[in-house]
């Protein structure tokens, strides 16, 4: 009867195997299904995207699932490597660019607690991420304790790399192998789609202090323009410091009341200009204006320079003239320097140099704004702090008290102001903005957090306050040939899921499938097992039998002696 039962179990094992097999997999762990309460959602920015010039700039993908090694644990593709921005090197990113999977960097949660060394390492890698495209997504998480408690956990496998450490044993690492736990990165909500409303505001006005009855008379008066950029992202997309709009309005500011409160009649008119693309996008709005209004002679005549304001309030100790040709002695240009030189020194205390450069056309971009408008035959400068058209300060997101002070905006502003209302009014000696006029930081503060008219009109309104003839207008790509494209998806969700590393599912397939086999030719064979088993206690039976008969015919052989 027993032999009926286990062969009738037997012939329905594949019945149970069906049951117990899926059983064992949804209890066990797996990478694609974790337990939500080992996760963490973060709000995170995907690395810019745009076109220039049929080129390609930043990220070209948003998708992204893979598992969390670190700097010095990936290996593949099919890893996400995440790593805090003041440990990546150019070196490191090129070889994540080509070979990985995905990128998350975490920022910094105090930069200016960083080292110098550390700050400059940030902004040069900061320009080379800008120059290059990647075919991976990369995402940029601001500070959160427990992505770096992440990061330090995934890291630790990097120990074993250390040949000075004393290796474990080959069987000692497997096991810590698949014992350890690992991470699973997931954004969602991203997307890398074409900004079909890519558009660049360009923002105009004059200052115009009547001068006679004659309107007309007044507005042939020769014109200076005063240009400043607004940049709305770099690295991300992410507003840039606007202390040359800040500047540029402050001076709106400042020669609106010397217009109310001078008798003095000006030589010049002041045009000012705004727009909202810098180095990056190399300068299309001023391109786009320039298109439009001289080519079109929308305006009723050339101005006789341009003085471009770029990456000022960076310094108190010396300031620049970048020019594309050398202003000769006795014209305009050259006398504005001479003004600006003397005001540098006498209100600032600072140096001004005058640097040449001549217009590389070769490059696919500009170094300074006021070569647009020398390629168009206008007289045009660029006063800045910075020496050099390729220093990382002109474009970086990462700014503190070593960059930018209020100190040099205040310094900077009231140099400029100076030397501007000297030239444009014609006076000679003698401090011009004083009293209710004179450059204090309260003046200057209300425009540092001026923003992109496409959030708000504070800049438009402040325009129209002061100015007249403001006009707004925007510069959209050529659908069909496009100069610049912007795009789509620049904030995600992402979250990190505590999971086992792959190759646990991989034991652990192997221990379920060990255990299976098991069961299943063991059920399979235990009929033999059975008839094994009574053999053997039939025979030990069949033994002992024989054994005691022995012992009793010797015990009768010795009474029978007896």
């Amino acid at each position: 009867m027993f032999e009926e039962g286990a062969e009738g179990f037997s012939s329905l094992f594949p019945y149970y195997l069906l049951v117990l097999f899926p059983t064992l997999l949804i209890l066990s762990p797996s990478v694609v299904t974790a337990n939500p309460q080992s996760t963490f959602p973060l709000t995170v920015s995907r690395m810019s995207q745009f076109d220039l010039y049929g080129n390609f700039y930043g990220c070209r993908a948003s998708a992204l699932n893979l598992e969390a090694k670190s700097l010095y644990t990936w290996s593949t593709s099919r890893h996400c490597v995440v790593t805090k921005l003041e440990d990546l090197t150019i070196d490191h990113y090129k070889e994540i660019r080509s070979k990985a999977g995905g990128l998350v960097i975490l920022m910094p949660k105090d930069f200016s607690l960083l080292s110098y060394e550390e700050k400059q390492q940030i902004r040069v890698l900061e320009q080379v991420m800008l120059q290059l495209d990647i075919s991976i997504p990369v995402y940029f998480a601001p500070y959160k304790p427990q992505l770096e408690e992440v990061i330090g956990e995934i890291s630790r496998a990097s120990d074993s790399r250390d040949t000075n450490k004393k290796r474990e044993s080959a069987l000692t690492e497997i096991f810590n192998t698949i014992s350890a736990n690992g991470y699973q990165i997931m954004v969602q909500g991203a997307t890398h789609a074409v900004n079909k409303a890519s558009k660049i505001p360009i923002l105009q006005g004059e200052m115009v202090k009547p001068v006679s009855k004659n309107t007309e008379a007044d507005s042939k008066l020769p014109m200076i323009m005063v240009v400043a950029h607004l940049e709305n992202f770099g690295l991300i997309n992410q507003q840039l410091s606007n202390n040359d709009v800040a500047i540029l309005l402050s001076l709106v500011d400042l020669f609106s009341k010397l217009n109310n409160g001078i008798n003095t009649s000006p030589k010049y008119r002041l045009l000012f200009l705004v727009t909202e693309s810098g180095p990056v996008l190399n300068y299309q709005g001023t391109k786009k204006w320039l298109d439009v209004n001289i080519d079109e002679n929308a305006l009723s005549q050339k101005p006789e320079f341009v003085v471009c304001l770029d990456s000022l309030g960076r310094s108190t100790e010396k300031m620049f003239m970048h020019v594309s040709k050398p202003p000769k002695e006795g014209t305009q240009m050259n006398n504005f320097f001479k003004i600006l030189k003397t005001s540098a020194e006498k209100y600032g205390n600072m140096s001004l140099e005058g640097i040449h450069k001549k217009i590389n056309l070769a490059d696919v971009t500009l170094a300074w704004e006021h070569e647009r408008f020398s390629m168009k035959r206008m007289p045009g400068l660029t006063i800045s702090n910075m020496k050099n058209h390729k220093e990382p300060l002109r474009t970086t997101i990462f700014e503190d008290e070593d960059s930018t002070s209020m100190e040099a905006i205040e310094m900077n502003t009231k140099i400029i102001a100076e030397a501007l209302a000297r030239y444009v009014y014609d006076i000679n000696d003698g401090e011009i903005f004083t009293g209710t006029m004179a450059v204090t930081r309260n003046l200057i503060k209300p425009w540092l957090n001026i923003k992109s008219t496409q959030l708000n009109n504070d800049l438009k309104n402040a325009f129209e306050k002061y100015l007249k003839n403001v006009k707004l207008t925007y510069e959209k790509p050529d659908p069909r040939e496009p100069d610049f494209m912007l795009y789509t998806g620049h904030d995600a969700q992402l979250n990190v899921y505590n999971v086992k590393p792959a190759i646990f599912d991989l034991f652990l397939t192997f221990v379920i499938a060990i255990y299976l086999c098991g069961v299943y030719f063991g059920i399979l064979y235990f009929p033999k097992f059975y008839d094994l088993v009574c053999k053997m206690n039939i025979c030990s039976g069949t033994s002992a039998n024989g054994a005691n008969n022995s012992i009793n015919s010797n015990s009768n052989g010795k009474a029978k002696a007896h």
